[in-house]
């Protein structure tokens, strides 16, 4: 759990340093090349005069497919990932496992989860597995069970992609989710969870998302005010900031969301306040 203490104080340190800019907290990197994509990813924020006291990275996904049926390059891939956060202060680290590797993937999860992982990536479409298979839904219970936040892709590219996930989150009422991009070009559909928190022992209140991508896609969009009213409906509260870099650069993103029509309170929980709260991250100083 060495990177969480050093999470904290570099927290502190950038968010002093980088006093005039706003905190943001970026939930979707990908490190598909280790440190050299770290320093990549690092100089960039910098040149974009960004403040980034916190950022979730992952060695897997996108142009990267994580191996299936072989728990020793996964977990070897796990490893990776932890000491390339002990080495860098900020960096949470998201490991993952393939849910059809079964018990191999239990036993993964868990270990992962003892040396202070707090995020789970899976990711249907280039892990190739179904998100109804019952085998994926007894890896997100385990999750819960081990405070462990299960981020899933949600771009939509798989058929009853949004159907599927929702009916999983339904089904593992003690797991908390993240699914990015929140339906990319189908987000529409989330506007269910609207009327779902109505419902009697129906809540939802477990899901959570990530607009990585998708919020540079339809801002000045002709959809741009549905998705605007899309984050109102499943819950500002619910919404977290991200790259997904380095198909799209976080300077993008933030930009992106500087354009929707929503209030700056409402973009500050969506920047930093949101993840601050799942994530338990210390408050960084005030921006001039």
């Amino acid at each position: 759990m060495r990177w969480l203490g050093a999470l904290t104080a570099c927290a502190v340190m950038a968010a002093g340093a980088a006093g005039a800019q706003p905190a943001v907290f970026d939930g979707h990197v990908h490190l598909h090349d280790g440190a050299a994509s770290l320093r990549a990813y690092q100089e960039a924020a910098k040149a974009a005069g960004l403040n980034v006291p916190a950022y979730a990275a992952m060695w897997f996904g996108g142009g990267n497919q994580a191996p299936t049926g072989d728990p020793a390059a996964i977990r070897a891939g796990n490893d990776g990932i932890l000491a390339l956060a002990a080495r860098n202060p900020g960096m949470i680290p998201v490991a993952t496992v393939h849910p059809y590797d079964g018990e191999a993937a239990l036993a993964e999860l868990a270990r992962a989860a003892g040396r202070g992982v707090r995020i789970l990536k899976i990711h249907p479409h280039t892990q190739r597995f179904d998100a109804a298979d019952p085998r994926v839904l007894a890896l997100v219970q385990r999750a819960g069970e081990l405070g462990v936040i299960v981020l899933m892709d949600n771009a939509n590219i798989l058929p009853g992609d949004n159907e599927k996930l929702f009916n999983l989150a339904l089904a593992a009422p003690k797991t908390t989710f993240i699914f990015a991009h929140m339906g990319a070009l189908n987000f529409r559909f989330w506007n269910i969870l609207k009327a779902a928190r109505t419902a009697e022992n129906l809540f939802g209140e477990n899901i959570f998302f990530d607009i990585s991508a998708t919020v540079a896609l339809l801002a000045d969009s002709p959809v741009e005010a549905e998705f605007v009213w899309t984050i109102r409906n499943v819950g500002v509260e619910h919404v977290l900031l991200g790259s997904d870099y380095p198909q799209y650069s976080l300077a993008a993103n933030v930009e992106a969301l500087e354009k929707l029509d929503l209030t700056a309170a409402e973009k500050a929980q969506i920047r930093w306040g949101n993840a601050a709260g799942l994530f338990k991250l210390p408050a960084p100083a005030a921006g001039r």
